[in-house]
């Protein structure tokens, strides 16, 4: 008796498992926060102007075995800037047990954005398209359903303002983690 019921038991577990698996599968749901820190460079005709950034996010996307599509908003705190961004990203990645490494892009806006060379002057950032491009690693730890990404992003944003002498472009570059829950 007791190995029927054993038997019984195992097989439901089984069945249970499959399903999800195959549920698994053909793709993830996932929303999750991301904190980077780095760099940014503005170009313009005059002179370069470096300083550091960090940049703070959310995540909303889905993962399919080989590709990821995500919506991404950001936003970049510096001394000079602060930029809220929204983008649409798209990564292509290698379907390894643990360590999945990634190359991805994105095309977005901005938005709500302002620029403050002086410290009286600020200058509304209109909505001006962005750019980036990604390289990372996901840890994916299966136990628990979170996903750690460790990865190098640059931002591209051209002519960020345009003002009656020039348009520069900014270029932000940064190492970030990102932290997603896996639905």
């Amino acid at each position: 008796m007791k190995t029927k019921s054993f038997v019984f038991l195992m097989t439901l577990a089984i069945i249970f498992g499959m399903g999800s698996a195959n549920a698994n599968m053909l793709f993830d749901v996932y929303a999750g926060g991301t904190y980077g820190v780095g760099g940014y460079t503005i170009f313009s005709d005059a002179k370069d102007i470096n300083h550091s950034s960090q940049s703070y996010g959310a995540v909303l996307g889905m993962d399919i075995p080989m590709f990821r599509f995500e919506l991404e908003y950001n936003y970049l705190d510096t001394d000079l800037l602060s930029i809220n961004t929204a983008f649409i990203n798209a990564y292509f990645k290698l379907p390894t047990p643990i360590f999945k490494p990634y190359i991805g892009g994105g095309v977005g806006s901005t938005f709500t954005s302002k620029y403050k060379p002086l410290k009286s002057i600020s200058i509304d950032i209109e909505d001006v398209m962005a750019y980036q491009g990604m390289l990372g690693i996901t840890i994916d730890i299966p136990v628990i359903p979170f996903n750690i990404d460790i990865e190098g992003r640059a931002l591209y944003i051209p002519e960020f303002i345009e003002s009656v002498d020039e348009s520069p472009d900014l270029l932000q570059y940064e190492g970030r983690v990102k932290l997603r829950y896996v639905f």
